[in-house]
């Protein structure tokens, strides 16, 4: 069974998960089908990539995490079980790469880039100059405010608010009991809007001095 590409970029997925045939899929892994593998990677390939480089805020570091997450797919296929939900399973993978590489090196959380932020920003079909530039001054609060929180914090944020997954599946990615998923998302949805309130009454505060350094 081949691997991906030694680099890979961020792509849209050739089918949502839940228009593909799980069960055929899964069961083609563990086969050892190479074209199952391909639907796989092509389907699931753009949010592992989005969830690593956002956990990690770096794309060299993300583009590792991702071909390390369909390397182990590759090796774990034969042994999935019949029920295996893919999804789950792979970003399972995913974090557990990131955690690893976290524990051997100081990653630098300094960047967090925009990527694909944007799903959480509401977005006119065709905007104004106007919106347009509150769009990106939304963007960029957000990826300040995101890169605040602990990566406890974020990771629970990503995968339920931008991955979509559901709580239940979440839970079993990170460990946890559904109801410790909830409180814990709960916890960072509160410290997400806590910062950025904060930012953005800071923000407004030093717009208004300029305002008034300008008109003194």
């Amino acid at each position: 069974m081949g691997g991906p590409p030694a680099t890979m970029t961020l792509g849209t997925a050739a089918a949502r998960p839940d228009e593909l045939d799980e069960r055929g899929l899964v069961d083609g892994l563990r086969r050892g089908d190479l074209a199952s593998f391909d639907r796989a990677y092509a389907a699931y390939r753009g949010r592992i990539f989005s969830f690593l480089l956002r956990l990690s805020g770096r794309r060299d570091t993300a583009e590792d995490l991702a071909q390390e997450t369909w390397m182990k797919l590759a090796n774990a296929a034969p042994g999935l079980r019949e029920d295996t939900r893919l999804g789950p399973f792979l970003f399972t993978i995913a974090r557990n790469a990131f955690l690893s590489y976290r524990r051997w090196a100081m990653l630098d959380l300094s960047r967090l880039v925009t990527m694909g932020l944007d799903t959480l920003v509401a977005i006119s079909p065709d905007p104004t100059p106007d919106e347009e530039h509150e769009r990106a001054r939304a963007i960029a609060l957000l990826e300040r405010a995101l890169q605040a929180l602990s990566v406890g914090s974020r990771e629970v944020l990503l995968l339920v608010g931008v991955e979509g997954l559901e709580h239940d599946e979440v839970a079993a990615i990170l460990g946890v009991s559904p109801e410790a998923m909830r409180q814990r998302l709960s916890r960072a949805r509160a410290q997400l809007a806590e910062k950025m309130h904060a930012l953005e009454t800071r923000a407004n505060a030093r717009g208004a001095a300029r305002r008034q350094g300008d008109t003194a």
